[in-house]
């Protein structure tokens, strides 16, 4: 069983920054992707960054320059600086694993909870 752990969400003002982290727990060899997620009201669940194991990042068009996503392999955690935030971020941010493996076993992709990132104009 893997556990995914997500902090770091809040109420901010448009042009502020917020830190997210998520830490995955369990048995775990390796992870190959991590990424976030977001949830608007109304709105589908939507792909904001993804990062391999290898560093290789992608970003979704709308936060390219704004957000940047990093990884700590050894401790199975990645995070999502958030910077020159606007109303239209607001959403609760889902962390996602995928490519999770313990020992010769591979788990399904893994979400998070969500956290709940709020901005106001």
């Amino acid at each position: 069983q893997v556990q995914l752990v997500e902090s770091g969400g809040g109420l901010v003002q448009a042009g502020g920054s917020l830190r997210l982290s998520c830490a995955a727990s369990g048995s775990i060899s390796s992870i190959y992707a991590m990424g976030w997620y977001r949830q608007a009201p109304g709105k589908q669940r939507e792909l904001v960054a993804v990062i391999t194991s290898g560093g290789s990042a992608n970003y979704a068009d709308s936060v390219k320059g704004r957000f940047t996503i990093s990884r700590d392999n050894a401790k199975n955690t990645v995070y999502l600086q958030m910077n020159s935030l606007k109303p239209e971020d607001t959403a609760v941010y889902y962390c996602n694993a995928d490519g999770i493996r313990s020992g010769n076993h591979y788990y399904s992709p893994s979400w998070g909870q969500g956290t709940q990132v709020t901005v106001s104009s």
